[in-house]
């Protein structure tokens, strides 16, 4: 008689994906050195010394970097923030050179004639949106916040029209506190490409920038990555070769 053959059993599984094992970054259950090995696979552009490098020829290129909305007050940067969203700062800053003539206040705003509203800041588009956003801003204002943009992050969110990005925008440029770092488009671009961050959700990587930007310089970083984002690393063909970060960049689609 033949043997009858064994069976072969398939190898146990062993394990999680290396997708789950990710996952386990930041996790209070997780085991350092495994954390440490994940977080190595993860990239190395966080490493406190770069970091640091980039923040020092950041502050060599752009050391008066600052808000390119014109604005005289925390309310006016609050309505040019809110015009800002997919349009140019340039657009904008002409648009509200005759808009805040018109209308000088939250109460104006509030007050406004939404079909005359929408013809005015018709240039900046998505004119319907946002004037219901800033006649909707205007009004929690008045009558919320005694007629003055609040100076906290959970009350100037509660304003129609008003996400992180515009918060942290007025929060750290008229009042100069550093509640998070704004994250637009060039921000997105310029932290992905500096391996500062994996994620492409804005709130994600403004969690990561908030890691490893030191609090003090979240204000400044995120005016001088815009303002690099504008006039050198653009996103089509970044001026490499006029880029004082080049030598400590490694992004895939560097033109030198």
């Amino acid at each position: 008689m033949k043997k009858a053959k064994k069976k072969v059993r398939p190898p146990k599984s062993r394990g999680r994906s290396e997708q789950a094992k990710l996952a386990v970054i930041g996790s209070t259950g997780a085991k350092p050195a495994k954390a440490a090995k994940v977080a190595r696979a993860v990239g190395r552009g966080t490493d406190p010394k770069r970091v640091a490098a980039i923040l020092a020829k950041l502050d060599e290129a752009y050391p008066t970097a600052t808000c390119e909305l014109k604005h005289e007050n925390a309310f006016q940067l609050l309505i040019s923030t809110i015009l800002s969203a997919q349009c140019t700062d340039v657009r904008v800053n002409q648009v509200t050179q005759t808009l805040y003539k018109k209308y000088p206040s939250a109460e104006a705003f509030a007050h406004a004639n939404p079909s005359e509203l929408e013809q005015e800041i018709r240039p900046t588009g998505f004119f319907r949106n946002k004037t219901k956003s800033i006649m909707g801003a205007s009004k929690g204002i008045i009558e919320n916040f005694g007629g003055q943009v609040p100076r906290t992050m959970d009350e100037i969110l509660t304003l129609p029209g008003v996400a992180r990005k515009t918060a942290n925008v007025v929060l750290g440029t008229a009042y100069g506190i550093a509640s998070g770092v704004v994250v637009d488009t060039h921000v997105i671009r310029l932290s992905r490409r500096l391996d500062l961050t994996k994620h492409e959700d804005p709130k994600k990587i403004e969690e990561d920038l908030m890691r490893v930007i030191p609090k003090e310089k979240w204000i400044t970083f995120s005016h001088q990555l815009i303002w690099h984002g504008r006039r050198v690393c653009v996103a089509r063909k970044p001026r490499c070769i006029d880029c004082n970060l080049e030598s400590i960049c490694y992004s895939k689609d560097k033109t030198i």
